[in-house]
């Protein structure tokens, strides 16, 4: 039963941000906190006031303003503006918020309970710390990179792991160190590095080679591609079906569904000898229709069985229409909705990321600020 009051905003209303710039997972970081329910003010370079967010779907749900971070008086805003939030989040290299003037104990000396968050690839220490490296080097290092990919090479998992991965660490970790900040008034420094975030979603992964059930080989294991019943194959159109058995159940109802369950290949899918003939008459099997015809033929019937849509094709997806799992934002644009999903403090429809600077003055104004200083900031070129 659903007991969500009629105008939710969300489970972390009253929350307040300050996203000092950054691309890729600060900024999901920031979206994430923000579909929830958080105040986000995210800032931006005076040279950029007026234009239209580049990441409109990254950055929604924000109030921006731009401030010139590199002038002690942009500086100084900020440090002001600290006060009246909970947690900063950046993704700066090591040492540079620092010499900005906007490190963790200058912004802590201004707000003892406040929460500093900080992304970075390698971590504020370290031998690599201060090298240069995107998602692809950080899940590289961690051994995940490795793991994914056919039997000839690795293959990158687009930024999920990395990139995203980190993004869902650092908000965890902000919210952990708010919750705390809340109870004993003391804030504190989240490091939440992707390196971290890519090795502890392989925590599965390590209790496999633990066990001594994981081949360092790619494409040997039960979930990488190595199992004829964990893969994708492709049908007769080009398309390709998706399969995720494991467990007995599901693995019968594929043989029922093939008419395989007399083929004495497939009387034991942990039989690894068996695993390239059982792959080869699978691949055989699905070549024989078009995925939409598969779809028709495996519904209900419990299988484990998916096509495999390309991102237009999944927005249309019944079972994705039903959840609402996509929606449709401004200009038609595709977004994935809000979640998780809460009964009670349901995340509302998410706010279009604005124009850059748009909420200056308004965030401004609610910090204390004068009209005439505001006047007197964007004159010297503090704020756009």
């Amino acid at each position: 039963m659903n007991d969500a009051p009629a105008a939710s905003r969300g489970p972390l209303t009253g929350v307040r941000i300050l996203e000092l710039g950054g691309i890729g997972p600060a900024p999901y970081a920031g979206m994430l906190l923000g579909d929830m329910g958080a105040e986000v003010i995210r800032i931006d370079r005076p040279a950029d006031t007026g234009r239209a967010n580049p990441f409109p779907v990254l950055h929604r749900n924000r109030r921006s303003i731009t401030v010139d971070l590199k002038d002690a008086g942009g500086v100084a805003l900020v440090r002001d503006l600290v006060r009246g939030v909970d947690a900063v989040i950046e993704g700066f290299r090591p040492g540079v918020a620092e010499r900005l003037g906007l490190g963790p104990d200058a912004l802590l000396d201004r707000n003892p309970a406040l929460v500093y968050g900080r992304m970075t690839g390698w971590g504020q220490d370290g031998p690599l710390a201060q090298e240069p490296g995107h998602d692809i080097n950080f899940i590289a290092l961690t051994g995940v990179l490795e793991a994914i990919g056919t039997p000839e090479e690795p293959l990158p998992p687009l930024n999920l792991v990395g990139d995203m991965g980190g993004g869902m660490f650092l908000a965890l970790g902000v919210l952990g160190a708010v919750v705390g900040a809340r109870a004993s008034g003391r804030g504190q420094v989240v490091d939440a590095a992707m390196t971290d975030a890519s090795a502890s979603m392989m925590a599965m992964v390590h209790d496999f080679r633990n066990a001594g059930r994981w081949n360092l080989a790619r494409g040997a294991n039960s979930i990488d591609g190595g199992s004829p019943c964990y893969g994708a194959y492709r049908c007769a159109d080009g398309r390709h079906v998706a399969l995720g058995i494991g467990d007995r159940r599901s693995y019968l109802a594929l043989l029922d569904v093939l008419g395989l369950g007399d083929d004495p290949t497939f009387a034991d899918r942990g039989d690894r000898s068996a695993w390239p003939r059982m792959r080869k008459v699978l691949a055989a099997a699905f070549a024989q229709r078009d995925r939409d015809d598969w779809e028709q033929v495996f519904a209900g019937r419990g299988a484990s069985f998916s096509p495999v849509l390309d991102l237009v094709e999944a927005t249309h997806h019944p079972h994705n229409r039903e959840r609402e799992t996509f929606i449709l934002g401004p200009e038609g644009r595709i977004e994935p909705a809000p979640g998780p999903r809460f009964s009670a403090t349901p995340a509302p429809r998410p706010q279009p990321a604005p124009l850059l600077g748009a909420d200056t003055d308004v965030v401004l104004a609610q910090a204390g600020l004068s009209h005439e200083r505001v006047d007197e900031l964007r004159a010297s070129g503090v704020i756009g």
